[in-house]
């Protein structure tokens, strides 16, 4: 990971925005490890490993956080840069948001790294609705919106660039 100020080059995440046959979008709840009270629900994803793709990633993640396997992946949707704190450390990432849907429930598989199985505690089906009156912390935090613009007008022809975010 890059800290501030450093020469090592972003982190790179695919991300997933998943949609069930309701419209509903699949997000996990995560935790910080030293302080499981503060809490945040996030898209599914991680860093791309190896040579693999964006897409590859994307698919790859999805199924070792939730088992889904059974996808369409659609296009590319919005990319950001952020950065964050998280287990003591900075994270800065550059992530890559996909548009994907299933007919799959999916359940929270414990993660394919150790980190992740100390974070994350569950995943959930959320609602436009739910998510525009959640009080609840979720990221990118204007995903609300963002699922709104995108059930309303469909993606995007190019994937757009979201502002950076910086916790």
């Amino acid at each position: 990971m890059a800290e501030p100020g450093g020469t090592d080059p972003l982190r790179r995440a695919a991300r997933v925005i998943l949609l069930d046959d309701r419209d509903r979008i699949l997000l996990l709840h995560g935790y910080e490890p030293g302080d499981p009270s503060e809490t945040w629900w996030f898209t599914p994803g991680g860093g791309l490993e190896g040579d693999e793709d964006w897409e590859e990633a994307a698919r790859r993640e999805l199924a070792e956080e939730t088992g889904i396997t059974e996808i369409e992946l659609g296009p590319p949707l919005w990319w950001r840069t952020c950065s964050f704190l998280f287990d003591g450390r900075r994270w800065d990432q550059e992530e890559h948001y996909f548009l994907a849907r299933t007919r799959q429930s999916g359940v929270w598989t414990g993660g394919g790294t150790e980190l992740e199985r100390r974070s994350v505690n569950g995943l959930r089906w959320w609602s436009c609705g739910e998510l525009l009156t959640t009080h609840e912390t979720v990221y990118p935090t204007r995903l609300a919106g963002l699922l709104r613009t995108l059930l309303d007008e469909g993606p995007p022809p190019a994937p757009v660039r979201l502002e950076t975010e910086r916790a």
